[in-house]
């Protein structure tokens, strides 16, 4: 077999409060916080000195993770601007189903999320937008409309 599942996605951040408040605010529940250090970070990574903080966030279903990382050494490397355009190359978003994505925009806002384009409607089906969290990082939002032909 050649993998079992998606374990988690990894984001660095430089306000693991503010990361957290926004994931939380989304719906996340935190299954817990450490520290990481040592040879085995260091070998893992392919980083020297490695220290970091990390929280793990899941989904309610417990099917899905993000592991939050904030780097006290080395020092996180700068990515390009944090307002980088959607098309850009490497790790694009992370998309989450939501019941009710203008109630979600609106409780996210207060923790800085902005609208990247506007909530956009996809024939009957769903309703979607990316939003911008902290640290730049794109979020999708789905609401479904229709269950006609779901599963």
């Amino acid at each position: 077999m050649a993998i079992q599942r998606m374990d988690n996605v990894g984001i660095v951040v430089d306000d693991m409060d503010a990361a957290l408040a926004f994931f939380v605010e989304l719906g996340m529940e935190l299954e817990g916080r450490g520290e990481v250090k040592g040879p085995f970070a260091d070998q893992c990574t392919g980083l020297e000195g490695v220290h970091c903080d990390i929280a793990m966030v899941r989904t309610p279903d417990g099917h899905s993770r993000l592991e939050l990382a904030r780097y006290r050494s080395p020092a996180a490397a700068g990515g390009g601007p944090r307002e980088r355009p959607h098309n850009v190359l490497g790790t694009h978003r992370v998309m989450f189903a939501v019941d009710d994505i203008e109630d979600t925009v609106a409780r996210l806002r207060p923790h800085g999320a902005t609208l990247v384009g506007e909530i956009a409607r996809f024939e009957d089906s769903y309703l979607l937008c990316y939003v911008r969290g902290p640290e730049g990082i794109i979020v999708g939002l789905a609401e479904q409309l229709s269950r006609e032909g779901v599963g």
